[in-house]
């Protein structure tokens, strides 16, 4: 009876599908509580009973209606293949699982910060690629400079005739085809920049409203660890390791919460506050001297390091090597100075794990904002106004520079500061044990190689898939030596906001800095006078008010003309923009507060 109970439910499930659109029942069947193989069952006996329904009708389907089907057989089979290609990729999901299970969500925040910084690169190679540089592979000349190898490190020689720097660009208008389409590089190189952009102005703030309402506004990241004991698992896995790798994620993410529930408060006594306060203004202290009088070193040798490249102006190895002195000094500061902050941290002895991190990464943050300021100022105000022939390709050298022995000291960091630590913890000194992967220090890597890359996008627009690249090597690098050298959080706690915290640092100072230099080499510095696509003019922005006043002459581009004179240019309509964003901030915070105050009512109903 039970049997014969059971077999009519699922036929009268079958027949309430087939009478469905083809999107509710795909809805319907994923969201049934039954394995993926009962559900295929399911879909099939739906599809089955759909065929019959339509022979019975005798309404076989048109040949419109064939086509459709045909060609959504092939889109799929298409699809299938695309993702047997790019599986590799997608093995990135497990092991966010495995790390997230394995050391909890606070190392598992560093790489999906790095997960979403390697797409968010993709992204940003693909514009500039498709906008700059093919057009002007296009209309490019040979290149007569021989290759010799050094200039995967330099990026010098042989790269300063190609589409990697600005100078290679031409300021022609390029047309294949004799009284055809033409393709005017000017308008094309700061459009393309300028709209990139804006487009990731957008892309940062929507993420960091998503994060922010994801893990502040939600109430389900209220709920407390009842929901997460009894609502969280998924009854679809069947595959044993997939059931041990969730059962260890779930136990991980409990242990978080009741850290955070059983979190102790120490009450000092007066003289135990003034010496931890006294601890704490001298690390304050030493972190913000060390960071002066590092960025103080960048400065001069910034300046000698342009005075040698000007006497040498050769391709032996010794000027090849003067090149490298500005980059590999920079980048041992930044990599070597956050050691000495960790350092201060654990002397300062912070009640919790967070504490001890965002301490550490607002030091960081200063040293390395520090660090590019003075390299900003020096590109902006003295290779900008050297006799060089283009001083925007010295600028783009130095960046790639910059950018390459970062990722290489990136590397070298997982084997001192993680392997040889390893090795020492377990052969050595024993009781130091293995040791903890540093988040702060790793995330503000991330940041400034990722500002590196925005301020050095006008200057070589291909920078972004370099940096991708490296972003690629160092999430598998950064994987096995979390994997293989390091142990988990010997306190743990669970850190749902760090995530915004990440990409809050990564829009402010980062990328509106990144933004500032820009601009301010588009509007106010003068391009050099024999390279580039700017070559002529004032400023680079000059392309555009020449555009503009082509277009004033053509009736049918007016609107144009409007649109740049009273909204682009206009004070006014920037100052109601910014007025109606503040506003509708203001609203959002106090919808914020007002959710706050329901849900922490709501949670003293459950208590009682």
């Amino acid at each position: 009876f039970c049997f014969l109970h059971g077999f009519d439910a699922e036929e009268d499930l079958v027949e309430s599908l087939a009478s469905k659109s083809t999107n509710e029942r795909i809805k319907a069947i994923q969201k049934l509580p039954e394995t993926m193989r009962k559900k295929r069952e399911i879909r099939n006996k739906v599809l089955k009973e759909i065929t019959e329904k339509s022979r019975r009708r005798g309404a076989g389907p048109s040949r419109c209606t064939q086509c459709l089907q045909g060609a959504a057989v092939s889109c799929r089979r298409f699809g299938n293949i695309l993702s047997g290609y790019f599986y590799p990729l997608r093995i990135r999901h497990r092991t966010l699982k495995i790390v997230g299970a394995e050391f909890g969500t606070s190392v598992l925040s560093y790489f999906v910060f790095l997960k979403w910084l390697l797409n968010f690169n993709l992204f940003s190679f693909l514009i500039n690629f498709g906008f700059i540089t093919i057009p002007q592979l296009l209309a490019a000349e040979p290149n007569n400079l021989s290759f010799t190898g050094l200039e995967l490190i330099t990026g010098a020689g042989y790269f300063q005739q190609t589409v990697l720097y600005y100078g290679f660009y031409t300021n022609a208008t390029i047309s294949k085809i004799q009284n055809g389409p033409s393709y005017n590089m000017q308008l094309a190189y700061i459009f393309t920049v300028g709209i990139y952009f804006v487009i990731c102005f957008l892309i940062l703030l929507f993420s960091m409203a998503k994060s922010f309402y994801r893990n502040f506004v939600n109430p389900q990241a209220f709920s407390g660890n009842a929901s997460k004991l009894l609502c969280t698992w998924d009854f679809n896995i069947t595959n044993e390791k997939a059931v041990k790798l969730k059962q260890k994620n779930l136990s991980t993410q409990i242990k978080e919460g009741l850290t955070e529930v059983n979190k102790e408060v120490l009450n000092f006594s007066v003289m135990e506050r003034a010496r931890h306060t006294a601890v704490h203004l001298l690390a304050w202290v030493a972190s913000l001297g060390t960071a002066a009088a590092a960025s103080t070193g960048v400065y001069f040798l910034s300046i000698n390091n342009l005075e040698l490249f000007m006497k040498g102006h050769g391709n032996d190895l010794e000027s090849q090597a003067a090149m490298l002195v500005l980059p590999v000094i920079a980048s041992l500061l930044n990599a070597l100075i956050p050691f000495f902050f960790s350092w201060l941290g654990h002397l300062e002895r912070f009640q919790t794990p967070g504490q001890h991190i965002y301490v550490t990464i607002t030091r960081i943050i200063i040293l390395k904002m520090s660090i590019v300021g003075i390299l900003c100022y020096y590109w902006l105000t003295i290779v900008a106004a050297s006799e060089s022939q283009c001083w925007e390709n010295l600028v783009g050298q130095d960046i790639y520079r910059l950018v390459l022995v970062d990722f290489i000291l990136c590397l070298l960091g997982s084997f001192f500061g993680e392997f040889l630590r390893r090795i020492i913890g377990t052969t050595i000194f024993v009781s130091l044990g293995l040791p903890e992967f540093d988040i702060g220090r790793n995330v503000l890597d991330l940041i400034y190689a990722q500002t590196l890359t925005w301020i050095g996008i006008l200057f070589s627009p291909l920078l972004p898939g370099i940096q991708m690249i490296a972003f690629l090597i160092v999430f598998f690098v950064k994987k096995v030596s979390l994997m293989r050298n390091c142990q988990p959080p010997r306190k743990v706690w669970r850190t749902a906001q760090m995530t915004t915290s990440f990409m809050f640092l990564l829009f402010c100072p980062s990328f509106l800095g990144a933004l500032s230099v820009t601009g301010v080499t588009v509007w106010r510095l003068k391009p050099s006078e024999g390279c580039g696509p700017f070559r002529g003019l004032s400023s680079g922005y000059a392309a555009v008010s020449e555009w503009i006043q082509i277009l004033e002459s053509h009736t049918a581009s007016k609107w144009v003309v409007w649109i740049y004179h009273n909204l682009i240019t206009s004070e006014l309509f920037f100052f109601i923009l910014s007025s109606i964003v503040l506003t509708v901030t203001y609203l959002y915070w106090q919808v914020i507060q007002g959710r706050k105050t329901m849900t922490k009512g709501l949670r003293e109903q459950l208590r009682n």
